[in-house]
């Protein structure tokens, strides 16, 4: 895929991005509720909410509101938080890094895990390994991720005191770091025991998103194996003498990634709105947990402010989905 290709997808997501930016601010204004009201105090008067109500445009029509909002955008202002008075931008900017950390730790041990459960289901096929994948993931996708969440709560922070059970880190840790990619440096610069303990506040909520996306992993890359063991070629390949493992892992393996990594780069799309609500379980100071209180303090621009961002991430992960397609197949490369 070329840097032409590249750039035309990326000017393709803007109409994308556009509808989503207008969807959600329509939404937010034709919905009960004012948020200038829980600015006020008893004491406040119809002028003082007529002034608040001028300096965060709400007394615009709608589509004015918009057309000023657009052109902010523009400017690279995402407005100011009304209960939080800063900058937007600036509070998005300084959870973003947890919530990705967040969500880089949950793919990849739902990948690693799925990979190797599905790999175990088809090498093992007819034996206890397939039929232990196939009912560790109907349980699994049972439950959806905040329940997990307080499943793990319960389980390996009451009862068995092993993991925290929220926040990200230790504040004592924290001044240690001049960056906001606390993990991420930790692990870049050797500190074992820095990352540990940034690790064991990562634990249980990036294997509550987890648990659901390994499942589908584990599953699609089943069904995607079993096909490609009926190919030809694979038959070609025990004719060559190649092992059942070799003739697994050299041949069936790379042709069953293609919708494995397809319905992956979706769930990742959905492991990202999913992290709301375990964000919120586990006291994680990222972008889920400031969106939800936005939303109970009708905090529009934050709201605006996260649900950009959170836009702006899924049409990159759809582009790297893309993006891998290529890697993985040679035709796709030379078309």
């Amino acid at each position: 895929m070329t840097a032409s290709t590249v750039l035309r997808r990326l000017l393709q997501a803007l109409p994308t991005l556009f509808g989503v930016v207008l969807i959600i601010f329509v939404l937010l204004r034709v919905v009960p509720g004012d948020p200038i009201s829980m600015m006020v105090t008893g004491e406040s008067t119809p002028d003082d909410i007529a002034r608040l109500r001028r300096a965060y445009g709400l007394d615009q029509p709608i589509p004015m509101q918009f057309a000023l909002y657009l052109a902010a955008l523009a400017r690279g202002d995402f407005g100011t938080s009304i209960t939080m008075k800063q900058d937007v931008l600036g509070l998005v900017l300084q959870r973003l890094p947890a919530t990705l950390e967040l969500a880089l730790c949950a793919f990849v041990l739902a990948t690693t895990t799925g990979m190797l459960a599905g790999l175990a289901a088809v090498r093992w096929r007819r034996h206890w390994p397939e039929a232990a994948v196939e009912g560790a993931s109907a349980v699994a996708l049972a439950i959806p991720e905040f329940l997990w969440a307080l499943i793990l709560v319960l389980a390996l922070s009451v009862a068995l005191p092993l993991f925290p059970s929220s926040g990200r880190v230790d504040p004592v840790v924290a001044t240690a770091f001049h960056t906001q990619f606390y993990l991420l440096e930790s692990l870049v610069t050797l500190q074992p025991h820095l990352a540990a303990e940034l690790l064991s506040h990562l634990a249980l909520p990036a294997l509550a998103l987890a648990i659901p996306l390994a499942a589908i992993i584990a599953r699609v890359l089943r069904t995607a194996l079993l096909e490609a063991m009926r190919q030809d070629y694979m038959l070609l390949a025990q004719v060559k003498g190649l092992s059942p493992n070799a003739a697994l892992l050299r041949h069936a393996l790379p042709n069953a990634l293609i919708p494995t990594v397809t319905v992956a780069g979706v769930q990742v799309v959905l492991l990202l709105g999913g992290t709301v609500l375990v964000e919120l379980i586990f006291a994680y100071p990222g972008l889920g947990n400031m969106l939800y209180r936005a939303a109970v303090n009708r905090d529009l621009p934050v709201i605006q402010g996260v649900t950009m961002v959170f836009s702006v991430l899924f049409v990159l992960l759809n582009l790297a989905v893309d993006l891998s397609y290529a890697l993985l197949d040679p035709r796709i490369r030379q078309a």
